[in-house]
């Protein structure tokens, strides 16, 4: 196996096509429609024509939600309001359909893949394509120890890379990304308070689950502990997600830079993908413009992340119940988008150069 370079992402990512944007735009003026009437729908209908590379765009029929699953050991300290280790009930609501984000998904044809990176459970409990990509049973307490070792880390962000090339050679067209996780907003508050230089507090929310006030404090202290063992690997990457991120929260940033060198683009869900959304966009900086935010949860943590990425939420409705349920909102809103910038009538380039025709053939 080659060593991991991160830095070649930077060089591999692209931006998506300048030019069919432009030819999305002038198609756009021509459209019969009243300019500006379908409001921040034509802006995702030119970003799409980019991203596809492709005037009129195609529709978005080949959705799949990819779902990173772990346990983190800093729920030991009861910091969510779900019991540790108990993130195993997540990924069976999901699989057997009764989840928000199974429900939604197959409603909008998204059907859900679920991706267990360090789940605290015996593996034969669940398929094998669910756990064939694991790392270690459950990540390390990141308060005091290192959520994976380096070589974890790198085995973790190499599945998330190799599932965006699974579904970039499977024709997916769009990918909502979420995350089945007990302390995983923990983790990832810890990560964006590293990024943007806050404390702890600034960045601790109630988490998907909600948590009452002890349990915040418990959560802010446990970031506060996280954050001294982060600030010191803030120029690698890698060791960062090493040190707080989790195997679920490394993958999910494999995933996401790996998307984008494929071209393949991602909706974003709550705090936790945009953590590693935040971590991928300072290891490639052209990374964010393959990445839509589908709905801001209310998160301290994601406002602040977001806002670094420079990334506005499709929706606000407040979701907080993870498992992409946030995006998969989103996710009609960007079908509609392709379906009307493509399927909308325009007045046709041929009448308008008439006279200007006849009067070189004269």
């Amino acid at each position: 196996m080659s060593a991991l370079n991160l830095d070649d992402f930077a060089n591999l990512i692209e931006r998506p096509d300048g030019g069919r944007r432009r030819d999305a735009e002038e198609r756009r003026e021509r459209r019969l429609v009243q300019p500006a009437a379908l409001g921040r729908l034509d802006e995702l209908g030119d970003w799409l024509a980019a991203v596809q590379q492709q005037v009129p765009v195609r529709p978005l029929d080949r959705v799949r939600t990819v779902l990173f699953a772990g346990d983190h050991g800093v729920a030991e300290l009861g910091v969510s309001g779900r019991a540790a280790g108990s993130a195993t009930d997540l990924v069976r609501a999901v699989l057997d359909g009764t989840s928000p984000a199974a429900v939604l998904a197959r409603r909008f044809g998204a059907a859900p893949r679920v991706v267990d990176m360090a789940l605290d459970c015996d593996p034969a409990e669940l398929p094998e394509d669910v756990t064939r990509h694991r790392v270690r049973r459950g990540s390390g307490r990141i308060d005091i120890e290192d959520a994976l070792t380096a070589e974890e880390a790198e085995q973790a962000f190499r599945a998330g890379m190799l599932i965006a090339d699974e579904e970039a050679d499977a024709g997916t067209d769009l990918v909502v990304l979420g995350d089945l996780s007990v302390g995983g907003t923990t983790a990832a508050g810890a990560l964006i308070a590293a990024l943007c230089g806050t404390d702890a507090s600034v960045v601790t929310g109630r988490g998907g689950a909600g948590i009452d006030d002890l349990a915040w404090m418990r959560k802010c202290a446990a970031i506060r502990d996280a954050l001294r063992r982060a600030r010191p690997v803030l120029g690698d990457q890698l060791a960062l997600l090493a040190a707080t991120a989790g195997a679920d929260l490394t993958a999910a940033t494999g995933f996401l830079l790996q998307s984008a060198v494929r071209r393949t683009p991602v909706i974003l869900d709550g705090v936790v993908s945009a953590a590693c959304a935040l971590v991928a966009q300072r290891i490639a900086f052209r990374a964010p413009d393959w990445w839509l935010a589908g709905q801001a949860s209310g998160e301290p943590a994601q406002a602040k992340a977001l806002d670094r990425i420079a990334l506005t939420p499709l929706l606000d409705h407040g979701v907080t119940a993870g498992e992409g349920t946030g995006a998969l909102l989103a996710l009609p809103l960007v079908q509609a988008a392709a379906s009307l910038a493509a399927e909308l009538p325009v007045r046709e380039p041929a009448a308008e150069d008439a006279p200007e025709k006849a009067a070189t053939d004269g």
